[in-house]
């Protein structure tokens, strides 16, 4: 068994690298620029990047990477990828030919979630849910240590799925850059909170900001807050009565707001086909480098 897992972060402006020893002790980390645009100046700066680390180290490992897309199970090429350069590349062959070695790719909700379930807020639940709040919203699903990725490499892409009961204040449905409308996405990632705090009271505030404003007894904030929990309360209800996670994290910019893991049990278990909420969510235990762990984890 290899005694270095590497995972790699593949973001749009940064790429991040960690080693890992069998036990989840950090033993470096590194951080370099993402070539803007182009595909090729990336997949060199992943090999040197890579070479690099094992050089420092003195020993080879396994290689894990957390993009922002996933594999076509079709073709091997990357698809629905923010970094819109590596679509429809073939991104973990070129990878595997430069190196010489198997290459793990994963979507990057995914890595978080796998980093929360092996040694994070998440250990030791069979099943967990990572869920991405940022300038997007993502999902992950990990069972019993394992991601899940499903028959269409979609699986925990809750995202882009209808927001459900939708009510007079929710109307007309949003478009989606996806082509559709009334994704939760477009009502649940930080720049919607801010359009929809715009719209009730014509303050174009941050999400922190708002969440500054309403902890100091401004009503419209709290207001604006109210309304995306009772949202994101809709929204993780419909998957906690197919999945019935032992855990929920939450990661991505608006996981730092405390006051959803107060309120949020509220607003899902009334909308949850039970007569009990037993779901814990939780912040995670490895905040912003959840996805680069998980990468390293997908030797696990």
């Amino acid at each position: 068994m290899n005694e270095l897992r590497l995972g790699v972060d593949l973001g749009g402006t940064k790429i991040e690298i960690i080693a890992l020893d069998p036990a989840g002790r950090e033993l470096l980390r590194r951080r370099i620029a993402t070539p803007h645009g182009d595909y090729q100046a990336t997949v060199i700066a992943l090999i040197d990047l890579v070479k690099a680390t094992e050089s420092t180290l003195g020993k080879s490992g396994t290689i894990g990477i957390g993009i922002p897309g996933a594999e076509s199970l079709a073709t091997g090429l990357i698809k629905n990828a923010n970094s819109t350069c590596l679509i429809g590349k073939p991104l973990r062959d070129d990878l595997q030919q430069a190196l010489q070695r198997e290459v793990r790719l994963a979507n990057d909700a995914n890595c978080f979630a796998l980093s929360e379930a092996i040694d994070g807020a998440g250990k030791g639940a069979a099943i967990v849910f990572g869920v991405i709040l940022g300038t997007g919203v993502g999902g992950g699903i990990v069972v019993n240590g394992k991601v899940l990725t499903g028959a269409n490499a979609i699986a925990g892409e809750w995202g882009h799925n209808p927001l459900p009961l939708p009510v007079a204040g929710d109307l007309p449905l949003p478009a989606c850059y996806c082509g559709r409308h009334g994704c939760i996405e477009t009502y649940l990632c930080g720049p919607a909170l801010t359009r929809n705090h715009f719209l009730h009271s014509g303050e174009q505030l941050a999400p922190e900001e708002i969440d500054h404003r309403a902890n100091a007894s401004d009503w419209a904030c709290e207001a604006s807050l109210q309304r995306y929990e009772a949202r994101l309360g809709r929204a993780l209800a419909s998957v906690i009565n197919i999945l019935d996670p032992q855990v929920i994290v939450l990661g991505g910019g608006l996981s730092k707001l405390e006051r959803l893991y107060r309120n949020l049990p509220a607003c899902c278990g009334q909308h949850v086909f039970s007569d009990v909420f037993n779901s814990k969510i939780v912040p995670p235990a490895h905040g912003d480098s959840s996805g680069v762990r998980g990468a390293a984890w997908l030797w696990n």
